[in-house]
């Protein structure tokens, strides 16, 4: 009688182990290691990250969507809230393509300073696109949630990642950022800000991280800090850890000089 013969299977090409509640810190870790790898691929030494709604729409489709309501097609008051959004989007692509373009002069055998978003749409997609426009290089970090998929088609490829763990997708973020610009946004944008704050206030990151709050009133209207401070809840200092402004000019020269005075001469990421 022929002895049939088992055919066993290794535990890293079980992906029934793989995907089970045993092996997740397995899938933790290679959320770490692979995007570390790819990194260093592409010799992407730190970033600088764009933050904002995904739900900002360019000024071209918001201008379309605001005729089709004054047609009767949709809502009017809405699209005029999305066609004074849109200016946001604009500023972000224009400020990300001057950023890049400034990058790429300096000397520097790794891409220092490279565009970085959560490769969604809205001011996502904007930064992408303006560095893009630069012809440079650019980051998207997206996050499996149960909606529809929403990469934009402006990631440089070989950086784009798609991440299940929302921490892990936060910790590359923040690990490789020299500058983050915050541009409004919702509850994820918020959450991003404050766990950054957060980590600067309490000297968790000892590197020195500018931050730009973009669009003053909407973040007056949003965030009360004076209200924080009044009530002792942070100390007057710490609503300086933002720099605010309206301006790409001033966004752009403000970063630039950051960057340039504590951060050209130490790349790499720095905790």
């Amino acid at each position: 009688m022929t002895e049939r013969r088992r055919h066993s299977v290794k535990a890293y090409s079980n992906q029934a182990f793989l995907n089970s509640k045993d092996a997740r810190a397995l899938r933790i870790l290679a959320e770490y290691l692979e995007p570390k790898s790819r990194f260093e691929y592409h010799k992407v030494d730190d970033t600088i990250v764009f933050m904002g709604s995904a739900r900002i729409k360019p000024r071209e489709q918001a201008e379309a969507e605001l005729r089709q309501a004054q047609l009767g097609e949709g809502d009017p008051g809405r699209a005029q809230a999305a066609l004074r959004m849109s200016e946001y989007y604009e500023a972000a692509r224009e400020l990300a393509f001057r950023l890049t373009g400034w990058s790429k002069g300096l000397d520097s055998k790794e891409r220092r300073f490279v565009v970085c978003t959560g490769g969604g749409p809205g001011i996502m997609e904007a930064a992408n696109r303006g560095a893009a426009d630069a012809r440079g290089m650019n980051v998207g970090l997206t996050i499996s949630i149960p909606i529809e998929e929403f990469d934009n088609r402006y990631v440089t490829r070989e950086l784009a990642f798609h991440f299940h763990y929302f921490f892990m997708r936060k910790f590359w973020f923040t690990y490789l950022a020299k500058a983050v610009i915050v541009f409004p946004g919702g509850y994820g944008t918020l959450d991003e800000l404050f766990e950054l704050l957060t980590l600067v206030q309490t000297r968790k990151m000892t590197k020195p991280l500018p931050i730009v709050l973009f669009g003053t009133r909407y973040w007056r209207e949003v965030i009360n800090f004076d209200a924080l401070v009044e009530h002792g809840t942070i100390d007057a200092k710490d609503v300086e850890l933002m720099h605010r402004t309206d301006s790409v000019d001033d966004a752009y020269e403000w970063v630039v000089a950051r960057l340039s005075e504590g951060a050209i001469d130490q790349p790499g990421a720095m905790l």
